[in-house]
């Protein structure tokens, strides 16, 4: 999740746990543990693809966080000292913003390596989109009241109003990809994998991009779609252009990253390498050059990161295609 919605949840979970008894204190070490495993980012780790396929994963690790909670608690009984009869309470406030802020990070698209080092692969369960305002801002509302109101149970109310929207989002998720599994086999759609996660800011309207052999997809479908046939569109993956690179260090990478969600491109004499989970045709957030051509041979380079650029001009779009199965952008 984004940054504000980390540093809210930590923030919440502190004052719901300690805060009748310790103050702002707790909702301020809350937010400083909620933001503490996405630290990682600021850690370089040699290279651009390094840096995106192990981002969540030694920080995001349950194990490693969870031993390290009496630690914090210590250490935050030793900067409040007259705290120190509350070190379980404040092992508890670290262990759950600790662990609570990777798991929210698991419900995204991304890939979370939650058992860290034991298992090293990124698990996944899409079911919020990395910024969502209804799960953000009960959280953010309860915080603020708890703050400057001294409102403890709104802010309680407030993190169980998101907890509950979580849930729904789980809910929808298990429905979406259901539907999708039928509408596709019910058109004829050849697929060997697919994944659906939600579109920007919103449960209601979901994504699916899907692989069959050098070609890839992606439809949406909402919510009020009912059972309105799917419109898909394919796109091709343009494979042919790994010949040369398949055992290139930041290719083997990606593609074991995006668990095959990826496709090739030939971009000004570039060969790139796409993740295709995140983002929309034809704007991805993730773009890598890996390869570049000499003449007519493919040399492999070190890994560099695409610039892209957001078209934002597609998000009232995705407002109309929430409510209109037939909205053209």
């Amino acid at each position: 999740m984004d940054s504000l919605t980390q540093l809210a949840f930590g923030a919440a979970c502190g004052e719901a746990i300690l805060g009748k008894k310790v103050g702002r204190k707790a909702l301020i070490w809350g937010a400083i543990l909620g933001t503490l495993p996405d630290l990682d980012v600021l850690i370089p780790l040699g290279s651009p693809v390094d840096d995106f396929v192990y981002h969540r994963g030694f920080s995001h690790s349950l194990f490693l966080l969870t031993a390290l909670s009496p630690v914090f608690a210590w250490l935050i009984t030793k900067v409040h000292g007259n705290t120190k009869p509350l070190f379980n309470k404040w092992m508890l406030l670290t262990f759950v913003v600790l662990n609570g802020s990777v798991l929210l990070d698991l419900f995204t698209i991304y890939g979370t390596q939650i058992f860290w080092p034991i298992d090293t692969t990124p698990h996944a369960i899409p079911a919020l989109f990395i910024i969502d305002p209804l799960f953000t801002l009960p959280i953010l509302i309860g915080v603020s009241a708890a703050l400057f109101l001294k409102k403890h149970r709104l802010n309680f109310i407030g993190l169980c109003l998101s907890l509950a929207y979580l849930i729904w989002a789980l809910g929808v998720s298990v429905f979406i990809n259901g539907k999708m599994e039928e509408k596709l086999n019910e058109q004829g759609v050849p697929y060997s994998q697919f994944i659906s996660s939600p579109a920007p800011f919103t449960t209601l309207l979901w994504r699916t991009v899907g692989i069959h052999n050098d070609q890839y997809f992606e439809t949406y479908y909402s919510l009020f779609d009912g059972d309105t046939p799917l419109s898909v569109n394919f796109y091709p993956r343009n494979l042919s252009l790994m010949k040369g690179i398949e055992e290139h260090s930041p290719v083997v990478k990606l593609k074991s990253f995006t668990k095959g969600y990826f496709a090739m491109a030939d971009i000004n004499g570039s060969v790139t390498m796409t993740d295709l989970r995140m983002g929309s045709e034809p704007d991805y957030v993730f773009q890598f050059k890996v390869a570049e051509y000499n003449n007519t041979l493919v040399r492999p380079i070190t890994a560099q990161r695409f610039q892209t650029t957001r078209d934002w001009g597609r998000l009232p779009w995705l407002w109309k295609r929430i409510w209109d199965s037939e909205a053209q952008l």
